[in-house]
């Protein structure tokens, strides 16, 4: 017979409760479910109906949250994981992963297509920074490497002149050796490689004497 013998708080997560059934934990949920099904110590349950009962909830619930989430902005499989990690069990995000999955509702190669384009197009981002970026929101390095291949070299050369000949115009009457190095330093903080940033400022400055 399986008897409920305690149904308590927990103390890091106030909205969660975990319940106890013959002395031995059974599971953590949300604490409205306790209300929901009208849970109390001392109840005789069906141990699998009742745990089909709240899992099919909590999955209702974690789904409901990525889909929310994903509502404000576009996430990788990693990022809406670990948004998910704090309330809910391995099992289930991996439940609410297969939907969104399905559904095309996440989809890490889309994504990284998406931020290289932005990145490249109206940030004027060069490989380096663009790589960092992809990292930072959650996308796996082979989905890094497909993306960064398709980066056009002649636009990231075109993005980085750009941005040194807008920076140029700014200090163009210091001195030469600062210019070069502050405009490298430019170059290098959004991402553009040695050989691109040699490149664009031996162009603009007709000047190759200076090492970057």
């Amino acid at each position: 017979m399986a008897i409920i013998t305690k149904i308590e708080a927990q103390k890091k997560n106030t909205d969660r409760v975990n319940i106890y059934i013959n002395d031995e934990f059974f599971m953590s949920v949300f604490t409205e479910l306790v209300y929901t099904f009208n849970l109390k110590k001392g109840m005789e349950i069906n141990k699998e109906n009742l745990k089909s009962l709240l899992d099919d909830d909590m999955y209702i619930k974690a789904k409901n949250k990525a889909l929310n989430i994903l509502s404000k902005a576009d996430q990788s499989e990693k990022k809406i994981k670990e948004k998910l990690s704090s309330d809910f069990e391995e099992s289930t995000i991996e439940k609410v992963l297969d939907f969104l999955r399905n559904n095309k509702f996440i989809d890490d190669k889309l994504l990284a297509q998406k931020i290289v384009n932005t990145n490249i197009n109206l940030n004027k981002c060069g490989k380096n920074k663009i790589k960092q970026n992809l990292y930072h929101k959650g996308i796996d390095s082979e989905d890094i490497s497909h993306a960064i291949s398709n980066i056009d070299s002649n636009v990231e050369f075109e993005n980085a002149m750009y941005l040194a000949k807008k920076r140029y115009d700014r200090i163009k009457n210091e001195d030469k050796r600062k210019v070069y190095q502050k405009l490298s330093q430019h170059l290098a903080y959004k991402g553009f490689s040695y050989d691109t940033i040699k490149s664009v400022l031996n162009k603009i400055l007709n000047f190759d004497e200076y090492e970057y």
